[in-house]
């Protein structure tokens, strides 16, 4: 069942690549009381910065989010830290945090916040271990937070449900996940797109939403082998937030990273290796092709649904910093290059 894959990323000719279950296969039966984190922080690195986070979660389901950048709720969540400031930060028009552009640097990198000694070369050389169905839904694209978007701008202005957070469908990354199953079905990927908003009006409680959402679409369609979990990061300190810039010629563009939970917190997800060797295999193949889009895969204690399937992982693409269509490109020059690398995965 396995063939070579060869990919053009430096390091890397040919991948031994070995057929693994799909994801609706022996997908664990949720007790979604276990779910003791409904969201976590990250941290991700570039050279010699190190800052970002997941959402921190409402306190009271009745309570709008807390703000993005105060302090972690679950004590075994890392601290975010911030980047030196930019030269040029730029003023947001309504007076708020300064937007300052920066560039972290990925490669062929993880950023490891657990206690696992991960050897990423191994990892890479096992290379993916997902088998795409040649017929039916192949990848499922999913909003934990759906309501999550992007500074406004001449372009794109939005009605705020809560800060940087719509439930306007045309502005949120939901629209970028519109975006992103676009591009995959042009490029002979077959999608699902859940449109549904899980964090609002109650972001307490969203992973627990979506979810239960993920695990019946697996149950309809059980040979689905990749679900992105698309959401856009926060970062910043309260008087700045950070606008992740791609380094592309003529392109706009945020960056993005995947991130992948191991259940390390102490949730069950035995299988995380298999995630997170899809998330590297993808990798390779974005810094192949666009070698500054992507951060550092993120690797974290918390799991984030992703015991459901073994091709699962967390799609951030850009900050509350970036603009609409500055995602929309990156999730654009995603699927360039990760198409590619999906169809090689496909079942013959």
């Amino acid at each position: 069942m396995g063939k070579g894959r060869k990919l053009a990323a430096a390091g890397a000719a040919i991948l031994a690549l070995k057929a693994a279950a799909v994801c609706g296969a022996g997908a664990v039966a949720s007790s979604w009381l276990e779910e003791l984190f409904d969201s976590g922080r990250m941290v991700s690195a570039s050279l010699n910065l190190e800052f970002g986070r997941h959402e921190t979660p409402a306190p009271e389901p009745s309570q709008p989010p807390a703000p993005e950048t105060g302090a972690p709720e679950a004590a075994d969540e890392p601290a975010a830290e911030t980047p030196a400031a930019s030269p040029d930060p730029q003023p947001q028009e309504s007076g708020g945090p300064r937007i300052v552009p920066t560039t972290i640097y990925g490669g062929l990198t993880i950023k490891n916040s657990t206690s696992f000694d991960i050897d990423v070369a191994e990892l890479v050389a096992q290379g993916a271990p997902q088998t795409l169905p040649a017929e039916g839904p192949q990848v499922l694209i999913v909003h934990t937070h759906g309501s999550e978007a992007y500074t406004p701008d001449e372009m794109d202005r939005y009605v705020e449900t809560d800060t940087d957070r719509t439930e306007d469908r045309n502005y949120n990354v939901i629209r970028v996940g519109d975006e992103l199953a676009k591009a995959f079905e042009a490029q002979g990927i077959s999608v699902l797109h859940d449109r549904e908003i899980y964090d609002y009006p109650s972001y307490t409680g969203s992973y627990n939403r979506s979810g239960a959402a993920v695990e019946k679409y697996l149950a309809e369609y059980p040979d689905i082998a990749v679900v992105i979990d698309l959401h856009r990061d926060a970062l910043g300190d309260g008087e700045v937030t950070y606008k992740t810039v791609a380094e592309l010629d003529g392109k706009a563009s945020s960056q993005l990273m995947m991130l992948v939970g191991t259940g390390e917190s102490g949730l069950y997800h035995p299988n995380w290796e298999q995630n997170l060797r899809l998330a590297l295999y993808l990798q390779q193949a974005l810094n192949a092709k666009y070698p500054t889009l992507a951060r550092p895969v993120s690797v974290v204690k918390e799991r984030y649904n992703q015991h459901l399937c073994t091709g699962m992982f967390i799609l951030e693409v850009g900050s509350n910093g970036n603009s609409l269509q500055e995602a929309i490109t990156a999730v654009r020059l995603f699927a360039d290059a990760a198409a590619p690398a999906l169809k090689e995965l496909a079942r013959q």
